[in-house]
């Protein structure tokens, strides 16, 4: 007696997309297994936001499955029989299913990738672990593209990706304008009397209501408010975001895509990243609206390039980083950080106003944009030595778009420098110039922008000096950083002791936990 074949297909929360290769060959007795578990709302303290998004997107995404005459063995949170644990409800699917085969798509995250491999013996059958090929470079093409390299830079990278995808191109098949990258025309401030448009919001329909209801009751200690949740869920709602960005926002955002300002977080940015980190927009189509606005009339290029840069470029290289040098870059510290985060980070309470709207953003809306992330959160964690495993942590868990295949790299290379120059070729480390410079952040803040020894000093201007310091002999040979050490052997000896010890003041009352 033969037993009929059935293959028992598992779909992650950040996999909602119908063109998943775990997807690709579904018959008709296959089961897809999607299961809501605690041990992922938990590995971090996420964001209510997070929850939210995800488990609706899951639900929402299970419908349209079912809608298409799919079996779905979908497992709520709030099962009684659930194991709160991926592999043990890829245990209990296999066994009521009697499964004979289990394919998935690989996951975003080493851990997770981890214990798959150990699900054919959990689960007494074999386990397909295909390919992502939602992404545009394959880890194993990246491996290749890496191989042999001095320097991994992210530019020679981008502008293969370019050539490799048909993407902002000349009839020649040279970069369209004659330039690959237009990023020294995407650093203005945005001008007083600019207001960006606002923002779609998405009212949640009855699904999302009752995962809402759900995150309230059981995350109610976790960072965020249920309450105000209004981010896309579905594929259609993913796609009016993109295509209100384009309408309405694409064309300002290169020359202001690095620009901040009070009370607005969201200026002239896509907001997608959520919609493509989960699956519902895949990152070639959204290059090519962007593209096709270009084409069109619609947007500069300096904008479209920007924006095309951050997906087809940095996401796909920050996504090559991780799989290349995990698990070993997790442990990273290259600069010996190992001050303890101090609470203002999930509090906003601190006098430093760009450090709370930053905060305040993301406590809001689980969602800062770049700069906010890379040049104030980040830059603050570089200056002040806080402990990478603290810093990663609290990335991971207060952004609605953050996995660890992203946010890791980000932080702990770019923003942090604890991989020693993997990703960046130096330390995005500035003053509190820089800041003042690209937001109205300064003129209504408690601190000083220009003074730097004072009490009421920048506390930025402080450890900006003070980390240079710090690190000089590091930096030594690194031409980037010539300027700054040039700078600070030029200080006097007097401004040198006054600025330590006004950093040293600063992080000590940091330290004892008053308001700084």
């Amino acid at each position: 007696m033969t037993h009929k074949r059935v293959v028992l297909r598992v779909v992650l929360g950040d996999q909602l997309s119908l063109g998943l290769s775990s997807l690709a060959d579904l018959g008709p007795d296959d089961v897809v297994l999607m299961a809501e578990v605690m041990d992922e709302c938990r590995y971090v303290p996420h964001h209510v936001h997070k929850i939210v998004l995800i488990l609706s997107a899951m639900r929402h995404f299970a419908a349209v499955l079912r809608d298409r005459g799919v079996r779905v063995d979908y497992r709520f949170l709030d099962d009684a029989e659930n194991t709160h644990s991926l592999r043990g409800e890829a245990i209990r699917a296999a066994a009521a299913h009697h499964a004979t085969e289990i394919v998935v798509t690989e996951p975003g995250e080493w851990r997770v990738l981890a214990d798959m491999r150990s699900w054919p013996e959990a689960c007494g059958c074999p386990v397909d672990i295909r390919g992502d090929d939602r992404f545009l470079c394959g880890i194993g093409a990246f491996r290749d593209w890496a191989a042999g390299r001095k320097s991994l830079r992210m530019e020679f990278f981008y502008r293969d990706m370019r050539r490799s995808h048909g993407v902002l191109l000349d009839a020649d098949d040279g970069p369209e304008g004659g330039q690959w990258n237009y990023d020294h025309d995407n650093r203005k401030k945005l001008p007083a009397g600019v207001v960006p448009p606002p923002t779609p919001r998405f009212a949640p329909d009855a699904i999302t209501r009752d995962v809402m209801s759900l995150v309230g009751g059981r995350f109610a200690d976790n960072i965020g408010r249920v309450e105000n949740f209004a981010l896309p869920v579905t594929r259609e709602q993913a796609l009016a975001m993109l295509d209100d960005f384009v309408a309405h926002r694409l064309a300002c955002f290169g020359d202001w895509q690095d620009s901040m300002k009070a009370g607005d977080p969201h200026l002239f940015h896509s907001l997608v990243s959520t919609s493509l980190n989960c699956g519902l927009l895949t990152p070639l189509e959204v290059c090519r609206r962007a593209e096709a606005a270009y084409r069109d009339g619609a947007a500069p290029l300096n904008a479209v390039e920007g924006f095309i840069r951050q997906i087809l470029g940095w996401r796909e290289y920050i996504r090559g980083i991780y799989w290349l040098k995990m698990p070993a870059y997790r442990q990273l510290n290259a600069l010996g950080a190992y001050r303890k985060l101090p609470w203002f980070y999930w509090s906003g309470e601190t006098r430093m106003r760009c450090m709370a709207e930053a905060v305040d953003a993301t406590i809001t809306h689980a969602y800062a944009h770049h700069i906010q992330r890379l040049m104030i959160t980040g830059n603050f964690a570089l200056l002040a030595g806080l402990e990478p495993d603290a810093v990663d942590e609290w990335y991971m868990a207060v952004y609605a778009d953050a996995y660890e295949w992203v946010e890791l790299p980000n932080t702990r290379g770019m923003a942090l420098f604890a991989d020693g120059g993997i990703v960046g070729s130096k330390p995005y480390a500035a003053s509190g110039a820089y800041i003042n410079k690209m937001s109205d952040y300064c003129g209504k803040c408690r601190y000083d922008v220009k003074d730097a020894t004072g009490e009421k000093a920048c506390p930025f201007n402080a450890l900006y000096w003070d980390f240079i310091d710090r690190h000089a002999d590091r930096f030594a040979g690194n031409n980037r950083m010539a300027m700054p050490l040039m700078g600070l052997k030029k200080m006097a000896p007097e401004k040198r002791a006054a600025i330590k010890a006004r950093a040293a003041s600063f992080l000590d009352a940091m330290d004892r936990g008053e308001l700084v």
